[in-house]
Parts: structure tokens; sequence; C-alpha cells
């Protein structure tokens, strides 16, 4: 197995930037295409949304849009008891790690008759998006409609492309059933983002939409912003290793493939300041890939996208991945703990031998819809405060407004802005 292999040292500052560079926003011809999708789901409707289903791919059979009801609370009736519990052990956790993210208003008084408070109330209507198609996703269908439900919304619409059959996994609909959503509809891809969007015949528009995609999604998602809110670009998920002397070689092997799993185009890296661990790695990965259900995938991912560094400190290796800034950060050293504090690029961080992504990914409550392509350098995981908005109220007395008169007056003078400061003045005139 090659992956690329480099030492932090050798690298000239161009070389260095090659590494770290990746986008979440797809290529030029995935945005045109997506556009033009979108465009015409928002003046077609219905039939320009079962049209790009036929063409593209994820719609069930004679244009079917809307999941009946009764066929999701079927699908729970019917299902395995084992999933069925993994999936209310999902839902607790999910549901402990964010009802302490309900965002409280904060009430200020500014000064004696000068008040500002800033006030939070959950969205109306919330479309979540699920990944479909080749494999099913219940679990990003918690990750999305769980906090949204904590937060208070009350219409939460999911979409999800239908798979290659032409039909919709049943844990996907059972999931959807235990959480209470009665608006499932099948699409995916742009067509799917659109409708969301600006609403066709059959799906209202929704305030904003979450969730998971591809690059045609990520695309469209791109396509409606400013007419809907997104919650980010996501590109490939990926994740970066960091490791010491004390690392096992087969746990970072297997961590290194859970990721590489997730698809083709998944860029995953491991930093070490212990360069020998580097040969131990990859003949791990070769001892565990064959049998691997996804090996093709695999072998794909870690051949195009996979990069082993070698740094000649761990503070050279923590620098590195602060700069790349990946979507996970899984940390095998000595002192986890104390290394984790350091990290100020990562999505979603993993401390220790006994932290697999995976954990995060399905049970630890934690949400897995996370920032990729370096965005971890500014933004975090899709969190509770994500389903609703903030606003600013303000009220003053008289006399609060007497106490700040000469402020605004001579502010609004220097900006040539007179009728700013007619708007105090008039207040303390006299009427006639």
């Amino acid at each position: 197995m090659k992956i690329r292999t480099v030492r932090l040292a050798d690298l000239s500052p161009d070389r260095r930037a090659a590494l770290l560079q990746r986008s979440a926003v797809p290529d030029p011809a995935i945005r045109q295409g997506a556009a033009e999708i979108v465009s015409r789901v928002r003046t077609g409707g219905d039939e320009a949304l079962r049209d790009c289903n036929r063409r593209y791919g994820g719609g069930l059979p004679r244009d079917q849009l809307l999941l009946p009801p009764e066929r999701l609370t079927a699908a729970l009736a019917e299902l395995e008891p084992e999933v069925e519990r993994a999936l209310r052990h999902a839902i607790g956790n999910i549901e402990v790690c964010h009802i302490p993210q309900r965002p409280v208003d904060q009430p200020l008084e500014v000064s004696p008759g000068v008040r500002v408070d800033r006030r939070w109330t959950p969205l109306r209507r919330v479309g979540v998006y699920v990944p479909g198609g080749r494999a099913a996703y219940p679990s990003s269908l918690l990750m999305g409609v769980v906090p949204a439900r904590v937060a208070g919304v009350k219409e939460i619409v999911v979409v999800s492309p239908a798979d290659e059959r032409g039909d919709v996994s049943p844990v996907l609909m059972a999931a959807a059933a235990m959480l209470g959503v009665t608006e499932v509809y099948v699409t995916g891809g742009a067509q799917a983002v659109a409708a969301l969007a600006y609403g066709t015949e059959t799906i209202r528009r929704v305030d904003k939409i979450v969730g998971p995609g591809n690059a045609w999604v990520t695309a469209g998602k791109l396509a409606v912003y400013g007419d809907c809110a997104v919650d980010l670009p996501a590109g490939p998920s990926e994740a970066l290793l960091l490791a010491d002397a004390t690392a096992e070689p087969r746990i970072l092997a297997a961590d290194l493939l859970c990721q590489a799993e997730h698809g083709p185009d998944s860029p995953v890296a491991l930093v070490t300041d212990a360069p020998d661990l580097i040969p131990r790695v990859l003949a791990q990965i070769e001892r565990l890939l064959p049998g691997l259900e996804r090996e093709g995938i695999l072998r794909a991912a870690l051949g195009d996208h996979g990069l082993l560094v070698a740094a000649d400190s761990m503070d050279d290796a923590i620098e590195f991945a602060n700069e790349f800034a990946s979507e996970h950060v899984t940390i095998h050293t000595a002192t986890p703990i104390e290394h984790g504090e350091r990290l100020t690029g990562a999505g979603s961080v993993y401390l220790g031998p006994w932290a697999p992504e995976s954990a995060g990914d399905y049970a630890t409550g934690a949400n897995h819809v996370l920032p990729t392509g370096g965005l971890a350098r500014s933004h975090g995981p899709l969190a509770v405060d994500d389903f609703g908005s903030w606003r600013q109220v303000q009220h003053l007395t008289r006399e609060g407004l007497a106490s700040l008169r000469e402020t605004i007056g001579t502010l609004a003078t220097t900006e040539g802005l007179t009728a700013h400061r007619l708007a105090v003045e008039i207040r303390f005139e006299e009427e006639g």
C-alpha cells in the first residue's frame, strides 16, 4: 500500500502549503451544474424535482416524493430489537449532549434606563438532509433531528435519496418515526436542496437546511445561500491522527481505515514525532485491509488522499495539526489531554486509545455534522443554537435616552446624519 510520506523539516513553505490545501467547496463544474439544477427546481416545482430524480438518481418508482407516515410507523414496528435499542441509546446520548446547549436569554441593563437584551427563539421549519444512495445513514438523521427537537423547532423535514434499487432504508424510516418526524421526502442532491429552499407544490420551503452530503449537495447549498440559511459547506469527511512513540500501530491503522471508509475522496493523515512508527502502521494497514467490505474504497482513499507526516517534535506535530484543521483529530500520545488542550483547529477531538472516531459517529452523543476542508479553523459542530436565531431587544426610558442624548447628537453630526440627531431631539421638544 503506497501512502504519501513526508518529513516536515524537508518541506519548503510552498510544499507545506500544498499539503494543507483542501476545500469544502466543490469544483466550478459541479457548482455550475448544481446551480442549473437549483434554478430548474425553483421555477419548475414538483415536475422539475421528479425529472431531476429520474435523471440523476435518488427517486422512488412512480415519482413518489412523500413517504406516507404509516410506512414510517410500520418500519418502526418491524425493526429488529437490537437495532431499535441501538437507535434509542444513541438518541438518548445525543439528547444528553445537546440539552445543555439550549441558549438562555441574556438581559442586560447597560445604564439606568437603558436595556439591551439578547433573546433567542427556535426556527419554525428546518430541513435535514440525510445522505443515501449507495448506503443509508440513520445516524445522520439522528444528528440533525435531535438537536432541532431540543431547540424547539416545530416542523422538521427530512430529505434523503432512495438507494440504487429505488427503495428507502427501513432503519432510516424507523428512526424518523422514533423521533416523530412525519415529513420524509425521497429526493437527493442539489434538487433536494432546491426543493427545501424554495418549496414546490408538495414540499413547503424551510427556514434553514442542515446535514452532510456529497459535492452536489454542498454546491446546492452554496447556490441557495442568501435565499435560505444553510449550516456550512461540507466537503469529504477527513481525519488526522496525532501520535507519539507510545501509540499502538494496529490501533492507528484501524483509525485510519475507519476514516478512509467514508469514501474514495476522504483525506486521512497521521502526524507523529516517532518516524519509526510509520512503517509499522503501514504494515498493519496491509494486514487489516483484506476482507473489509469497502476495500476498494479504502485503497483509493489511502492511495490518493492518505498522508503520513514525520515531525521533529511534538510541538511541530501539533502546529501542523492546527494548520491542517481536520474535521476529526484523534490523539494517541502519552498525555492526550494535555495535547488536546493545545488544539485550536479541529471539529471533533478524540483523546486516547479508547476514543475511536466511530464512537463519536454513532454513540457518544456528540454531533457528527462537522466542518471539513480546513473550515474547523473557524467553525464548530452542528449545535442547538444552529436551529434558532438571536435578536436584540432595546428598551429606553426618558432618563435613559437623556443620558445618551449628547453622545448620539455628536456622533450623528460627525457622520452627517442629522435626521438621526433629530429623532432624538424631537422627543425632548414639547408639542406645539
